[in-house]
């Protein structure tokens, strides 16, 4: 795990009209920074996901390279590093904790870029699920500051489909006994097991499964890819920083805001950045035909869908070869234009 650096936001404003008492965002860098300033790749965090789940990503020859780029990721609010229900005190701990948005994790990593580390300019947003979301805000809040952005597999708007699974994994979450009064008392070991197999049968294709594609990644059976890797992906998590990540993802939208009042087509219509938009075709709830309504309605985009059994995961292929090839040529591509 890369160790990681704080910078403190004091009492921060959040979109919903609530104050976040001492907010901190945790973030690490990799690579260096070139003199012009002109190098640097934001890499927001995905749905649970810590700086050191994702940072596979960065090395020589890979997605992200660092010898040539300055990569800053931002842990976004809630996941356990950044300020989260999980390492809040008063006023906002045990079931207090305020809606954070897409806007709010937004607006603190531009301050981090801009205060801490005297950036003006971004090269690339790059990010993959609830990353791709922050990227999207990101063209569209800050239009005069990004060159490009790559989403891969992420929207816009959460799709009403998309917030339908949340429901569902949200569900699985809160059933537990554990949660009361809007918190979990005690850590919901049913809650969590449940969470993880609904969400396996929504982050990859039923291709995958017909064609038994675990077996690949080391696993004996189903029951042991289930239990290993999906139970255990979410018992390694905090509930209430999993609950307070879904709000965020389901309430995506880069247009709710003061600057655009729900106007989804003048949002679009603002992203000034070169986008590359990169679906799976088989991803279940960030569809291709969502990204085929956006894009469209945004003067230098581009839609690329990855063609790839592995569903969701297609955007975040640290065991699957093919695609990350398929991505990192995309990105090299971008990066050149």
């Amino acid at each position: 795990m890369t160790d990681h650096r704080t910078f403190a936001l004091g009492d921060f404003v959040l979109q919903s009209g609530m104050t976040l008492r001492g907010a901190q965002l945790a973030y690490t860098t990799y690579g260096t920074l070139s003199p012009a300033r002109d190098n640097v790749v934001l890499y927001p965090t995905s749905y649970s996901a810590q700086h050191h789940d994702t940072e596979w990503l960065i090395a020589p020859g890979r997605v992200l390279d660092p010898t040539r780029w300055f990569v800053v990721i931002p842990n976004q609010f809630a996941n356990g590093l950044s300020t989260s229900p999980s390492n809040v005190g008063a006023p906002h701990a045990r079931g207090r904790w305020p809606d954070v948005s897409y806007l709010d994790n937004v607006t603190a990593q531009h301050r981090l870029l801009t205060e801490e580390l005297g950036v003006e300019r971004i090269a690339l947003v790059y990010g993959w699920s609830m990353g791709g979301q922050q990227a999207y805000h990101w063209g569209a809040l800050f239009p005069e500051m990004v060159e490009r952005i790559c989403v891969v597999c992420g929207s816009a708007r959460t799709a009403p489909h998309n917030r339908v699974f949340i429901e569902g994994v949200r569900a699985a979450l809160t059933a537990d006994a554990a949660y009361r009064d809007g918190w979990f008392h005690e850590t919901p070991l049913r809650g969590l097991r449940a969470m993880g197999r609904v969400y396996a049968g929504w982050a990859l294709s039923q291709t995958f499964y017909r064609e038994e594609m675990w077996r690949g990644l080391g696993y004996a059976s189903l029951e042991d890819f289930l239990v290993s890797n999906w139970e255990g992906n979410y018992l390694r998590r905090n509930a209430g920083d999993l609950l307070a990540q879904l709000w965020t993802w389901q309430q995506g939208d880069i247009s709710m805001n003061a600057r655009y009042r729900g106007d989804l087509r003048r949002a679009l219509g603002s992203i000034r950045a070169k986008a590359l938009v990169m679906p799976g075709e088989t991803d279940l709830y960030f569809q291709v035909a969502d990204n085929a309504r956006e894009v469209p309605h945004m003067p230098y985009a581009r839609l690329k869908p990855i063609p790839s059994a592995w569903g969701h995961r297609a955007g975040n292929p640290v065991q699957n070869p093919e695609d990350e090839r398929f991505i990192a040529t995309a990105v090299a591509e971008l990066l050149a234009s």
